[in-house]
């Protein structure tokens, strides 16, 4: 995930909704902000972003794992085996309705402009880490089979499902924490994958 991210925030960074008469478009503009610059920070931008900004984007992601067809574009990209470039990301947003495609465009443009011009924001990953164990022991009560698709390491498409829908349920969940712990949680997803989650909230961890 750490190289999705720059990446999939240039690619976001060009897309703005543009709110004419007719229908909403989506198009590339390049004049009020400097890709190059978002990816020269790398996964700082994440870490200079306010939670606000950080929490906008889980919203945004939040909104579109309630929708079945939705969710299964998104949790493509979070898959061990995923091809994370800007296209990919694209593709991904584009099979998303046009609400949802606003908000990811307005919410990936938040987090970079944020990120470029603020200041380093408390983040401890240990911290983070901590609420997704804590998000996932409250799924796996809640869900059965939570625990068994989010440890799926398959890549045929019962498992690719089983992960996509514990996802979805670990969304759910994180949607009840305070916004600094969504925060943190989302800067941890973004920088380390899903798979990790699995590592951090298993039987033998602490």
């Amino acid at each position: 995930m750490k190289r999705f991210l720059p990446r999939a925030c240039a690619a976001l960074l060009l897309v703005v909704v543009a709110n004419g008469a007719g229908a909403q478009r989506y198009e590339v503009d390049l004049s009020q902000l400097d890709p190059s610059a978002v990816l020269a920070t790398g996964g700082d931008v994440l870490l200079r972003a306010p939670d606000a900004a950080i929490d906008d984007l889980f919203q945004a992601v939040h909104a579109s794992s309630r929708s079945r067809a939705e969710s299964v574009a998104l949790c493509g990209l979070f898959e061990p085996d995923a091809e994370r470039s800007v296209q990919s990301f694209q593709r991904a947003v584009d099979r998303l309705g046009d609400a949802s495609r606003e908000r990811f465009a307005v919410a990936f443009t938040n987090v970079a402009v944020s990120g470029l011009q603020g200041v380093p924001q408390p983040y401890e990953p240990a911290q983070a880490q901590q609420v997704l164990k804590r998000a996932a022991v409250t799924a796996t009560i809640l869900h059965e089979g939570f625990m068994l698709g989010l440890s799926s390491t398959g890549t045929d498409a019962a498992s690719r499902e089983a992960r996509c829908q514990s996802f979805r349920w670990l969304v759910g969940v994180l949607k009840d924490m305070p916004l600094a712990e969504r925060a943190a949680a989302t800067r941890w997803l973004l920088r380390e994958g899903l798979t990790l989650v699995a590592d951090s909230a298993g039987p033998g961890s602490r």
